[in-house]
């Protein structure tokens, strides 16, 4: 057995390695990440808070550490491949500019590490620390689409680290609890329609007498397509905590229930936001000191500084089950419950208290449903297999292209490689179907922004890989 000092030092040497991996990664666009782990990919992580395969129930449920009774190390990357393409149906342009193309795949490929360490302090208490990604977004369209005054690109990324204990209170039930610190960032970019900001400019002043009415079409056709560009950066780190419940219903199965409550995080985000504002045109010289004039007022208002955003993150519960049904297969389920009404809106506001931009989300509260299985063909491989049904907490009134989601459809399969009694390796591979989101969004005017509409083609591939050492 390791001393309690050589346990810490291989603790903290395993939470660098896993800041080491997510520094500078991106992550898939998908809000709320299930890979946190790469054994359970391979079951839909189906039976998470019930099954303590490995470490990675630090995550699923810290009570299920109380199975484990060596020393164990687990390191899994998911390789996510998320595709989501928009198909035009009536889009409407912003004033004084083109419609745009329709932004490519908004989709990419990313990396979601995870690491994991436990350690048995005797044989009831046991330590563990797990390191991972559980909330990450991105999408990125290409420059000049339709939707471009929405969204460009929209990045959030996390690293959740989590000391936790299990304390066996008797043979057949076992109660887990652990801290999390968790650290965001955020970015998001778009254009502003600096010409149409011109042209409502323009206007104005033709009502309030300083330019002539008949001035104002010869300024909009004289300035089309101008364009300026927003980039909101930030960040923040907010605490949490998680406790789990592992009950043993039948030891001759290995028939068990497991609870886990994750709470949810508070944030409030700070950073800033930079405009970059077009040139104007070459003008006429009667011209040009008026669109000189009323560029002015416009760039007063598309100023950089700081910005700060609160935002709430959701807490999580899940109820699993697992048996064993014979020598050969096992069968898990899962339900889960994500507590998503916090978050109702992303509102970034001025140092000076002015809003910048606030965008209705009206989130709703969510449930997962899994059920998997595992084939143990001898004592060397398992194979996995497993479905999910998870619904998506956004509504498809206040549907933004920063996140075109909808409710999905999980199939999973996966292998388990026993090298020896303490090395073991994993595969897993998922295909998400996600049912094809419809939009119709023109963030509160049609005129600044355009009105997108029309329809995603969106699907998610998980490749996942483990590596599980006991010692």
């Amino acid at each position: 057995m390791t001393t309690p000092f050589e346990r810490t030092r291989i603790a903290t040497a395993v939470a660098g390695i896993a800041l080491a991996l997510a520094a500078g990664q991106a992550y898939p666009a998908a809000f709320a990440l299930q890979e946190t782990s790469g054994s359970g990919v391979g079951n839909a992580f189906a039976g998470g808070a019930a099954a303590a395969e490995d470490a990675s129930t630090i995550w699923s449920n810290p009570a299920g550490m109380s199975k484990i009774t060596t020393n164990q190390i687990v390191g899994a990357v998911d390789v996510v491949n998320f595709s989501a393409k928009f198909h035009d149906n009536g889009s409407l342009p912003a004033l004084n500019q083109p419609l745009g193309g329709q932004g490519g795949n908004a989709g990419s490929t990313n990396v979601v590490p995870s690491v994991y360490a436990l350690f048995p302090i005797n044989q009831q208490w046991t330590f563990g620390i797990g390191v991972n990604v559980p909330f990450g977004l991105k999408t990125d369209y290409d420059g000049g689409w339709i939707g471009r005054y929405q969204a460009l690109k929209s990045e959030v990324r996390t690293i959740n680290v989590n000391p936790a204990v299990s304390w066996k209170i008797t043979d057949n039930v076992a109660i887990g609890a652990g801290l999390d610190y968790q650290h965001v960032n955020a970015n998001f970019t778009s254009n502003i329609n600096y010409s149409g900001g011109l042209a409502q400019a323009a206007n104005a002043a033709a009502h309030a007498g300083v330019i002539p009415p008949a001035l104002v079409p010869t300024i909009i056709s004289a300035t089309p397509g101008l364009d300026s560009f927003a980039n909101i950066t930030g960040d923040d780190y907010a605490w949490g905590w998680n406790i789990g419940i592992l009950i043993d219903l039948d030891k001759n199965t290995n028939t068990r229930i497991g609870a886990q409550y994750r709470s949810g995080f508070s944030y409030n985000i700070s950073g800033t936001v930079n405009i970059q504002n077009p040139a104007l045109p070459a003008l006429p010289p009667p011209l040009a000191p008026v669109v000189a004039g009323l560029a002015a007022a416009v760039n007063a208002q598309l100023f950089s500084g700081g910005v700060t955003a609160d935002i709430k993150f959701p807490s999580i519960t899940n109820v699993s089950f697992f048996t064993q049904l014979n020598d050969k297969w096992d069968l898990m389920t899962d339900l889960q419950y994500t507590h998503w009404s916090t978050l109702q809106n992303l509102t970034f506001v001025r140092t000076t208290g002015d809003v910048l931009q606030s965008t209705p989300e009206n989130f709703r509260n969510t449930w997962r449903y899994s059920i998997g299985t595992s084939y143990h063909y001898d004592d060397q491989w398992k194979f996995r297999a497993g479905y999910a049904y998870d619904q998506t907490p956004i509504n498809s009134t206040d549907l933004t292209p920063r996140l075109p989601d909808n409710n999905r459809n999980w199939l999973t399969v996966g292998a388990q490689y026993k090298w020896t009694k303490d090395f073991a390796i994993d595969f897993g591979f998922a295909y998400i179907w996600i049912s094809d989101p419809d939009i119709n969004q023109n963030a509160g005017s049609t005129a600044a922004n355009g009105l997108i509409k029309g329809n995603y083609s969106a699907n998610v591939q998980i490749y996942s890989a483990q590596v599980t050492y006991s010692f």
